[in-house]
């Protein structure tokens, strides 16, 4: 059975609000959606190309105030980039990304026409901590540039990619970032007390990056690794230097984070650290 919808808002051609019985506010978008189309009037719930629901009232409001200033064919070409993404990651996004990438996108394009150049300081550690986030950013990147004829710098693919995993993970872009600068600590830390220069290309060195990721994700969650106490007198022993470096990382972390982190995370550490120190 058809659902008939009604109009709250015309955001504009292609945009509209309107009034589910079970959802309230429901966003639809669609190509020419919104034309000719007022407050009151009857809306089809299939003739929408995409649904979605802001529960956020704060998000509502942030959307609705950002569309006004975003070019309506802009505005269809990004909609269509957030179905390629769903599509890539193979996984439904959470909704705060229609505002968030949508806000990014515009703001960044205008930069890339300005030639404003911003750097990214995490490229190498986000491309190690999320590759299918990072390689679905690369193709949005191309598309954006090939769709405005300008150049997007590099940093861009980061940024579009923090945006994807926050939409695919639920976690928040201020968390992702926090735990993302955590890690840039912690790297410059170990190059300074190893006294050497890591290779970010090099595979050693993205499993570390991986490794002090899952250790942070398993401080928040609380959750521990299983204790080896034969293998903690072995690497204590043989590897005083990376073991020691490795507890001074534990340390920061559970600064950081204000969590305590599993003792045993300093096992793991010290055979990573031994590696790196060993191919160095």
């Amino acid at each position: 059975m058809e659902q008939i919808l009604i109009i709250e808002k015309v955001l504009n051609n292609n945009v509209v609000i309107a009034r589910h019985d079970t959802y309230k506010e429901v966003v639809l978008i669609g190509n020419g959606l919104g034309f000719n189309r007022k407050k009151g009037d009857s809306i089809p719930f299939d003739t929408a190309d995409k649904t979605f629901l802001l529960k956020d009232e704060k998000e509502m409001e942030q959307y609705v105030n950002l569309l006004p200033h975003i070019d309506e064919n802009l505005l269809e070409f990004i909609h269509g980039l957030l179905l390629f993404i769903e599509e890539k990651m193979g996984k439904e996004l959470n909704e705060h990304i229609h505002v968030a990438l949508t806000d990014h996108l515009a703001f960044a394009i205008s930069r890339a026409q300005k030639n404003m150049q911003f750097s990214n300081p995490f490229l190498y550690e986000i491309e190690a901590l999320y590759p299918k986030e990072y390689r679905v950013a690369q193709e949005v990147v191309k598309k954006v540039e090939s769709h405005i004829g300008i150049a997007f710098p590099e940093g861009e693919i980061g940024f579009i990619a923090l945006h994807i995993h926050s939409a695919v993970t639920d976690k928040s872009l201020r968390d992702i970032n926090r735990y993302n600068a955590l890690i840039s600590q912690l790297v410059e830390i170990i190059e300074a007390n190893l006294s050497l220069q890591l290779q970010r290309d090099d595979v050693d060195y993205h499993r570390l990056i991986q490794h002090l990721h899952r250790a942070i994700d398993r401080a928040h969650k609380g959750n521990s690794v299983a204790e080896e106490r034969k293998l903690e007198e072995l690497l204590k022993k043989e590897y005083p230097v990376c073991y020691n470096l490795a507890w001074k990382l534990i340390k920061v972390m559970q600064n950081q984070l204000n969590k305590p982190v599993d003792e045993a995370e300093v096992l793991y550490l010290t055979i990573h650290l031994q590696r790196l120190l060993h191919n160095q």
